[in-house]
């Protein structure tokens, strides 16, 4: 991406999602996650009427008499980001790929971070990991992730989240609040490192998706071609018998994602170019406040 089309760009989020952020996502985004974790508080004599199950033994053995562990909220959140930046990701039938939906997305979440002073972090990846970018505080760290998501040049071309996910598992050492986007296309099995993933941190899934490239257009003999593989399809989308077949293996493809997400038990909120994407988050997070 040219630099003066990047910086563009990046301005352009900035206020947009700087104004959601204040405007729309407020309070919102601290509602939802807050109690993601729980730090060690204080050891106190124990009490008639206390939890049996918080009672310290070793510090009871010492004393002779029973003590309890107290835990409080996590004050500060750490935020992370891991978004597929694959070849797939950067294909868009538009003017925007979905990688743009991505960087979009990341900054409105970002943003909500950094008014709540909590940190933000970044993983991207193909068929490989790309980049990894500590979590941090701050407006200026929240520019730097958007900068990357929005214009970093992946090498691969292909999709690895099983990986991905094995990495952070490793690479986080905090509970963390975990944000999958990708589109899910070619990702792998990536079922257990997204359930081990879900064990220790708050994952949510946001499956994005170009609703363009989901229906073929009757324009005859058509040459496609896999962004990822590079593999090439000759397809007569004149064909009516083809239009739909095309249209219902999409529609088992994204039932069959839905399945999965809900088996592991993560979170998830599917997205599409074009959609009110703050608004959705906004409802979103509205849900998750109201369950907990």
């Amino acid at each position: 991406m040219e630099f003066e089309n990047l910086t563009k760009k990046l301005r352009r989020l900035e206020i947009r999602s700087r104004k959601d952020a204040t405007d729309v996502l407020a309070g919102e985004f601290k509602s939802a996650f807050r109690g993601a974790g729980i730090e060690f508080d204080e050891v106190r004599e124990y009490l008639p009427g206390d939890d049996v199950r918080s009672i310290d033994w070793n510090v009871t053995a010492r004393q002779g008499r029973p003590f309890i562990k107290r835990f409080q909220e996590e004050r500060e959140l750490t935020v992370f980001f891991v978004v597929d930046c694959s070849a797939s990701g950067r294909f868009g039938s538009g003017e925007q790929p979905i990688v743009d939906l991505a960087a979009e997305l990341c900054a409105t979440l970002a943003f909500s971070a950094v008014k709540s002073s909590d940190k933000v972090g970044l993983l991207l990846f193909t068929d490989q990991v790309e980049r990894f970018i500590p979590p941090a505080k701050g407006a200026t760290h929240a520019m730097r992730i958007i900068r990357e998501v929005l214009g970093y040049q992946p090498k691969g071309r292909g999709t690895d989240l099983p990986g991905a996910l094995s990495f952070l598992a490793r690479a986080l050492k905090k509970r963390s609040v975990v944000f999958v986007l990708s589109d899910f296309l070619g990702c792998g099995d990536f079922e257990q490192p997204m359930q081990l993933l879900a064990q220790r941190h708050d994952v949510v899934a946001l499956p994005l998706r170009d609703p363009s490239l989901e229906v073929l257009p009757d324009a005859g003999l058509l040459e496609l071609q896999d962004a990822e593989s590079g593999e090439r399809y000759l397809v007569d989308s004149s064909s009516k018998t083809v239009r739909d077949a095309y249209a219902q293996r999409i529609r088992l493809r994204n039932q069959r994602l839905s399945d999965r997400l809900k088996r592991i038990g993560v979170d998830r909120l599917p997205l599409s170019l074009g959609d009110d994407c703050t608004g959705e988050l906004a409802a979103f997070l509205k849900r998750r406040t109201q369950r907990r």
